[in-house]
């Protein structure tokens, strides 16, 4: 079996669903710790033909808690609506907007305030849309010592699950020994996005975009075939 695990992020650039798409199941952690320099509740979409960030309000809580404990903000009603209005704003003339846009809608308007179950909830949606059928599991729910860190935990979780081939994001190539999941009978891989372009209007293309970018400029079909365009190292 290929497992990948990531942080639950809101709408992830495309290498995070390479990386769904790759694999037989997808861990995804509720339980690790909140960050402000993570894309917990941010990404970036084109607005004005420029890299613009949007971010949902969170309540006011400790730094030390972990992403299922944080709660989107009481009031984030309007904040959701105004995301929405620059939404519609930027890409009303992009050519997947009607087929797109009332996804992504949808998915902001969702009523659950648990940071982690709304980010969840997003993920299931968008993997439902482009037909990505790995395994989805939620960390908390799987049997072992929450209490490891980074790579032991990685380790644990593919243990528990009987992994042969732990693939994970390019970046992870700084943090993890393949040699110490050899002796653990797991291979260690990592997935390295191709260089992506697509049109963007008549613009200068902008990388590394939501995935809100990528699904309103390219068909269903087109998105899978960039789902694909990433190699193995």
């Amino acid at each position: 079996m290929t497992l990948a695990i990531m942080q639950p992020y809101l709408f992830p650039y495309i290498g995070y669903w390479q990386l769904i798409n790759a694999v037989d199941t997808f861990v995804i952690y509720d339980n690790i710790q909140f960050s402000k320099k993570h894309w917990f509740n941010r990404n970036n979409i084109l607005l004005n033909n420029k890299k613009t960030l949007f971010s949902i309000p969170l309540k006011k809580d400790s730094d030390n808690l972990d992403v299922f404990q944080r709660y989107l903000s009481c009031n984030v009603e309007k904040d959701i609506n105004r995301i929405i209005r620059k939404i519609e704003h930027s890409y009303k003339k992009a050519p997947y907007f009607n087929s797109i846009y009332p996804i992504i809608r949808d998915i902001l308007l969702n009523k659950e305030k648990n940071l982690f179950i709304y980010i969840f909830n997003s993920i299931k949606v968008i993997c439902k849309y482009l037909d990505i059928e790995a395994n989805i599991i939620v960390s908390s729910t799987i049997d072992i010592n929450h209490t490891f860190k980074s790579e032991n935990k990685v380790i644990t979780i593919n243990k528990k699950l009987n992994t042969s081939r732990y693939i994970n994001s390019i970046g992870g190539m700084k943090l993890y020994n393949r040699e110490k999941f050899k002796k653990e009978n797991i291979d260690l891989m990592f997935l390295e996005t191709e260089h992506i372009v697509y049109k963007q209007f008549n613009n200068e293309f902008i990388p590394n975009l939501s995935i809100i970018d990528v699904l309103m400029f390219n068909s269903k079909d087109e998105v899978k075939i960039l789902l694909k365009r990433y190699k193995i190292v």
